[in-house]
Parts: C-alpha cells; sequence; structure tokens
C-alpha cells in the first residue's frame, strides 16, 4: 500500500462538476466508487485512479494530481489504444512527459488547482525530474514534452489543450 499524503487535493475538495464537465470534454465518464472498494483499472492501487477504456474510476480520497494524470493518459494516447485500455495506459517516455505537461496545463480548468497546487501536489507525491521540482521542469525542461503534444495535436501553437490525440500508433 502507498503511504498516504494528507496535503495533497482530493476529489472530495473540488467542486465535482468541474470535474466532470472537463472529463465530458474529452469523452470521458466518472465512476466514484465506495472507499471500502478497490479502485477498478488501478495501476497503482491505494487511492489512484484507474482507467478502463472511457471509464475513469475514483474515490472521494483519490487526489486530483492522480486523475488529471490519468485523464491525460487518456488524451495522449491513440484512438486504437483508447479503445482496448484497461488499467495499464503504456506509452513512451516523452509520452509520459507529455501527460505530465498536460496535466499541469488542465489543473487551470478546475476551480481551486492551478498550475502553483499541481506543481506542490505532483512534488508532495514524488514525481521526479531532472531539475528537482515539477514548477522548474516545465519552466525550463519540458519543451521536448510541449513538443511531442503539439506535433499530435493534443495543444495549439499557444499551448492550450485543443482535444484528443487523433493520430494513429507508429
Amino acid at each position: 500500500m502507498l503511504e498516504r499524503k494528507e496535503n495533497v487535493l482530493r476529489v472530495s475538495d473540488i467542486e465535482k462538476s468541474a470535474l466532470v464537465v472537463l472529463l465530458e470534454r474529452y469523452d470521458l465518464k466518472l465512476e466514484i466508487v465506495s472507499s471500502t472498494l478497490p479502485i477498478p483499472g488501478s495501476y497503482w492501487g491505494d487511492d489512484e485512479a484507474g482507467l478502463i477504456t472511457n471509464l475513469l474510476y475514483s474515490r472521494l480520497e483519490t487526489p486530483i494530481h492522480s486523475i488529471l494524470h490519468e485523464v491525460c493518459h487518456f488524451i495522449c494516447m491513440s484512438p486504437k489504444r483508447r479503445g482496448t485500455l484497461h488499467t495499464d495506459a503504456g506509452g513512451s517516455d516523452i509520452e509520459e512527459a507529455g501527460v505530465c505537461f498536460l496535466q499541469i496545463l488542465l489543473s487551470e480548468e478546475l476551480p481551486g488547482v492551478g498550475q502553483a497546487r499541481m506543481f506542490a501536489d505532483m512534488d508532495a507525491w514524488g514525481y521526479s525530474f531532472r531539475f528537482g521540482t515539477t514548477e522548474r521542469w516545465f519552466l525550463h525542461d519540458a519543451e521536448d514534452a510541449r513538443e511531442w503534444l503539439l506535433a499530435h495535436r493534443v495543444i495549439n501553437d499557444l499551448g492550450q489543450p485543443c482535444g484528443l490525440n487523433m493520430r494513429p500508433d507508429p
């Protein structure tokens, strides 16, 4: 079981309707499960969000950074991979970097979250980057992640999220 970190935002801390609206934009549906049950499709177990095709599973105590991370995996993968998705999002190292970058961008769309809080929560949870902190990575070392997102049409030239990756697998 993972060590519980109390100082991160959880689903119960935010307006769930805003989360549902964000997920619906990317053809995802939120399923909240009881805190007494395992989270279906969770790769890490414990309170971590889970994905099975377009269903995102969570508990009220699931961290927001975990929700956004799984949402971004779904957004960044090809349509073919989305159709068979069950628990392990897979993908390359550069795709993983794109997922982390995108979760920071999408954090701005949830009231009470935002980039500063996402940086802090990702650091508290143990995400690790070459520059030591999530914020320093995002601001000074994530150009490859940004370029990957641009190339896959997940963000536009202004760095704004614009949709699902619709490119087929190579």
